[in-house]
């Protein structure tokens, strides 16, 4: 290392200083190189071995760096979804004296991967589709906090799986701003940079024939226009209806716990006659579902794989003979008598494949499969040992993908026509989660 270096950092982890900072990021050796998959990006990015685990370095101007640091660790105050922000470097010099770019490190974020990623020869439309919701949601939560993005596209944005769903994670906060409120105006600017960005992602792919040839780049990518504005009106529009018709703000409620959000408060107001009802919602960031899991559990998961695991945990409370039973002390039999023996039985070498909160969800659709075809309940330990050989052992690791971004993505849960659920070289119209 030559000279001085300046570090702010989140973290006290003095294997940052063993780090070669005194040569230029492309140079760096293939010794301390995480051969990871990423996205596009307008500066150079390189994945990181540190201490055991995976980060990620960018080059930036020493302006730029801090800027995004404090953005991202804001971002995480308020509970938005974005990489965590661990370092910013800057005073770096060759070993001759020249100077070099400041640099940002963030955590590699486990199980996440870049939309190129998620797909094996082309990015089918439901895909496609599931892509653009996941990053509207994202870019709703984004806008109720007043963060105005600047900078909106599938390739500043991580996926992870949620239940048949995709959670969004901002990666890329250096054009972005926090503020007390953000405008129509600039949510509007927002949703057109996201449209022509993402319209000219989709194309890049058709150009590379990485695309289905049923999928319409101009199509999907308009998707996220009426996704997101449906989405933002249910969440801040106002509602009117008669006094008669009260139990519609417990059903407006219900819908927005369904999407995950919950309320702060609720505006209420009747005409001077009090035969109409006005209300006005004050929506607080999404997580409904994962507080309650966590609430009850300990688990922390995707609010999709939240809702799902909590719906089993409530069928498990439905069979329990003492009706009034305490909702925490059933939770801690669920997780102990249902959840945790799944996640150990889960052999070792297959733990990277998926996170377990995503293992338990599929292995729920892959037991409904089974029963189906039997025609009778199948046992969860049965399904556990069918799901573990025929679905989990063909799946690429997603904690770090490390292979060459080939071959089959996800095998899926089917059976074919003799009944049986399907080996990896068995022909068949997989029904896949990509």
């Amino acid at each position: 290392m030559s000279g001085s270096l300046r570090i702010t950092s989140s973290i006290a982890d003095s294997a940052l200083l063993d780090l070669p900072w005194s040569i230029p990021l492309e140079e760096w050796p293939e010794s301390v190189i995480a051969a990871l998959p990423k996205g596009i990006s307008r500066h150079l990015v390189r994945f990181v071995h540190l201490s055991g685990a995976v980060i990620a370095i960018k080059e930036t101007s020493a302006e730029l760096a801090r800027r995004e640091y404090d953005l991202l660790r804001a971002l995480q105050r308020l509970d938005i979804p974005c990489v965590e922000p661990l370092a910013v470097i800057t005073d770096r010099s060759d070993d001759d004296g020249n100077p070099l770019q400041a640099v940002l490190v963030t955590r590699h974020l486990k199980f996440s991967l870049p939309y190129r990623a998620l797909y094996s020869q082309t990015l089918r439309p439901d895909t496609a589709t599931r892509l653009v919701d996941a990053l509207a949601v994202l870019l709703a939560r984004l806008h109720i906090v007043g963060f105005f993005w600047g900078d909106v596209s599938l390739s500043n944005t991580l996926f992870r799986r949620d239940a048949g769903a995709f959670a969004a994670y901002l990666v890329d906060a250096e054009t972005g701003g926090l503020y007390n409120g953000i405008s129509d105006g600039q949510r509007e600017n927002d949703l057109e940079i996201a449209r022509i960005n993402i319209a000219g992602e989709l194309l890049d792919l058709a150009a590379g024939n990485r695309l289905d040839e049923n999928l319409d780049p101009v199509e999907v990518s308009n998707r996220i226009v009426a996704s997101y504005r449906s989405l933002w009106e249910e969440l801040t529009g106002a509602e009117s209806f008669t006094a008669s018709e009260r139990w519609r703000i417990v059903e407006r409620v219900e819908r927005l716990n369904e999407l995950g959000f919950d309320i702060e408060e609720l505006a209420i107001r009747t005409d001077e006659s009090g035969a109409e009802v006005r209300i006005q919602p004050k929506v607080v960031d999404a997580g409904h579902h994962q507080r309650r899991l966590l609430r009850l559990t300990g688990l922390d998961a995707q609010e999709n794989q939240a809702r799902r695991l909590l719906n089993d945990l409530d069928s498990y409370a439905a069979s329990f003979t003492a009706k009034d039973a305490d909702e925490e002390m059933v939770a801690h039999q669920w997780l102990t008598s249902v959840f945790e023996p799944v996640v150990r039985a889960i052999p070792r070498d297959l733990k990277g494949k998926l996170e377990p909160a995503e293992v338990f969800h599929q292995l729920l659709d892959h037991r409904w499969y089974l029963s189906q075809n039997a025609g009778r309940d199948i046992p969860l330990a049965e399904a556990v040992s069918s799901y573990i050989d025929n679905v989990l052992r063909h799946r690429r690791d997603e904690a770090t993908v490390i292979d060459p971004l080939t071959g089959t993505f996800t095998l899926p849960i089917q059976t074919v026509g003799n009944g049986k659920v399907p080996g990896p070289d068995d022909e068949v119209d997989w029904r896949t989660l990509v």
